[in-house]
């Protein structure tokens, strides 16, 4: 009997320590991203195109290699929205039990096509690169030059019959500077980066008006179409990018 009674005393412990954990967890990433908005001089615009409910699928830029942009994208929308972002992410943070358990505290899940229906099915705001780890591992030579969209997001906002909002991130090139894309083993890119401590770059975000696509779920597996959608997708956000950069008058100061 005194055993059968201390097992729910300690799973109530157990739920404790856990509880006590993720606050202590949830105010270090705070008061640390809250930092970074201040070491970047952080500029938002265009909030008031990010719904306040509903589903919609978050399609920015990938930039600076360290994936700060993804961090403070997720943080300045719980902030300013009062929503918590899922965030579509590299497969990597997931190998391990550690890294997984750490990425889903942060909002990140895993990127492919069910987890990401899943989660625009129930509502919630999405996150996705389209550019993928090309776009984030690319050199600094060629920033701002956006990479080929992969058509997910596309299929995705069909499947979910949902709005995409083209979002631009500014800041994160100069930020962490990446001297080469560095391809090992067969599909693996790594980064070669010059500097690992963040450069004082100032960043912007710009959320762009949303795009609802005027077609059915069923256009999901038409591969022309999708490739159609996620090339004008791309060229919108890269004479938006083109305009915003030609207003810039200095990054780091």
């Amino acid at each position: 009997m005194k055993n059968f009674l201390k097992k729910p005393k300690e799973k109530l412990e157990e739920m404790r320590q856990i509880d006590k954990n993720l606050l202590i967890y949830s105010l270090i990433r705070k008061i640390l991203l809250d930092g970074l908005h201040k070491y970047f001089r952080l500029k938002i615009e265009g909030l008031e195109n990010v719904p306040k409910r509903g589903a919609a699928l978050i399609i920015p830029n990938h930039s600076g290699f360290a994936g700060f942009d993804a961090a403070i994208l997720a943080h300045e929308i719980n902030e300013n929205c009062r929503r918590i972002p899922r965030v579509l992410t590299h497969h990597y943070w997931f190998l391990t039990k550690f890294t997984a358990e750490n990425a889903h505290k942060i909002g990140f899940i895993e990127a492919n096509m069910k987890n990401g229906v899943e989660q625009l099915n129930k509502n919630n705001l999405v996150v996705i690169f389209p550019e993928g780890e090309r776009g984030n591992f690319k050199p600094t030579s060629k920033r701002y030059h956006l990479e080929e969209f992969k058509t997910g997001f596309v299929r995705m906002a069909l499947e979910a019959q949902c709005p995409i909002i083209p979002t631009l991130i500014i800041g994160a090139e100069e930020t962490h500077i990446n001297l080469k894309r560095l391809k090992i083993f067969k599909k693996t890119l790594i980064p070669l980066p010059l500097n690992l401590l963040p450069l004082p770059a100032k960043w912007k975000i710009i959320f762009l008006p949303p795009i609802k696509f005027p077609y059915k779920a069923s256009s999901l597996d038409d591969h022309e179409l999708t490739q159609e959608l996620a090339q004008q997708v791309r060229e919108t956000m890269q004479r938006a990018l083109s305009e915003e950069l030609s207003k810039r008058t200095s990054i780091y100061f």
